[in-house]
């Protein structure tokens, strides 16, 4: 059975938006998803901008804890470059035992040369240090004394004081698009996060076949390894809230390029300037690209999507630009009500199950 998740990303498009409000919001979120019935709520990481507010996904999770009662809660993700492992692995361990082992662990190497800058890291050496940290994480969750000799870091022999409720770690996935990163995940039996951005269905195709070949050179079944797909999505009869919508996706794309491809501009050294490109999708093509439309118009293209790509959760973009509050509630609840039912229904015995215990 398919899973289904949000993902929260924070995002301030400006001042009209103040940063309590865009927590409230976030926790709103979270807190109706968990009532709607969704299987996860992950939470994004950035720093420096109007991007993302979120600064910390595991104090997120840690925070929705006790307001939440069997929802999962996720980072997606925590950067790896831009943390100490031994601070990461031990505040991982607080996040999972004050949600009662619910912790969802995401982890990815980064884009942003924007917030690596202010860091003090090097971008070009995000993947090196990711692939050591990553090491580092696996060592001192699973071993109780785990000590390490590396490039960037080395440990003497050393303990975690506060270890996971989930033994010996728990879920660990990779955000990532880099072949070399997603043949890790489905070597050492991580999990796989992964978007087709705002493209259609062609994408998922490129996608599917690309981890396939992935999977065939580790000699591995793709079968075996669990696959998040983040996705724009959003039912309504109303063709203005629909654009509404699909404009928020509009911009979150233009500052998520400019700031990875250093090209972002700010007026006052904060609030990162929308510049149009005329690389920009349209309103249109993203009508056709994405599962968008009436409830079962929704139904149908998400139907259509999961059995190309088989993902084992589909994780819905709640939170685009400022978009109206009201209507992402209504949104999520409609999904828990009606959309998540008539997939699961139509899907049928498609699918496989998912894997509860794919841990790293």
């Amino acid at each position: 059975m398919v899973q289904f998740g949000i993902f929260v990303l924070m995002q301030q498009r400006g001042y009209h938006q103040r940063p309590d409000q865009i927590l409230h919001n976030a926790v709103e979120q979270t807190v109706h998803a968990d009532q709607a019935g969704f299987d996860t709520a992950w939470y994004a990481e950035h720093h420096f901008s109007n991007y993302c507010l979120c600064p910390s996904p595991l104090m997120m999770v840690a925070h929705c804890a006790p307001l939440t009662r069997r929802i999962r809660l996720g980072s997606a993700v925590c950067v790896l470059p831009l943390y100490h492992p031994a601070r990461l692995m031990a505040e991982a361990g607080f996040a999972d035992v004050v949600s009662n082992g619910r912790l969802e662990f995401g982890v990815g190497a980064g884009y942003q040369a924007f917030e690596f800058e202010r860091f003090g890291v090097k971008l070009a050496d995000g993947a090196e240090i990711f692939s050591e940290f990553l090491d580092i994480i696996q060592a001192g969750m699973r071993d109780k004394i785990f000590s390490y000799e590396g490039k960037h870091l080395r440990f003497p022999p050393t303990s975690i004081a506060m270890r996971t409720q989930q033994q010996p770690i728990p879920p660990l996935w990779l955000a990532t698009g880099n072949p070399k990163v997603q043949a890790r995940a489905i070597r050492e039996g991580h999990n796989l996060f992964v978007t087709a951005l705002l493209n259609g269905p062609e994408k998922l195709a490129a996608l599917r076949e690309g981890l396939l070949s992935v999977a065939a050179g580790e000699n591995r079944s793709l079968d075996d390894t669990r696959i998040a797909l983040l996705r724009c999505a959003f039912a309504s009869d109303r063709k203005s809230e629909i654009d509404d919508f699909l404009g928020s996706a509009i911009y979150q794309r233009r500052i998520s390029e400019s700031l990875r491809d250093r090209r972002a501009q700010s007026d006052d050294g904060y609030m990162i300037r929308e510049d149009i490109r005329p690389t920009d999708p349209t309103v249109e093509q993203l009508r056709a690209n994405l599962p968008v439309g009436s409830v079962e118009q929704v139904v149908e293209r998400m139907v259509n999507e999961i059995r190309i790509l088989k993902p084992t959760q589909i994780a819905l973009q709640t939170q685009l630009g400022d978009f109206d509050q009201a209507a992402m509630l209504r949104q999520i609840e409609l999904w828990g009500t009606r959309i998540i039912p008539a997939i699961r229904k139509e899907l049928g015995d498609d699918m496989p199950a998912v894997k509860e215990a794919a841990l790293a």
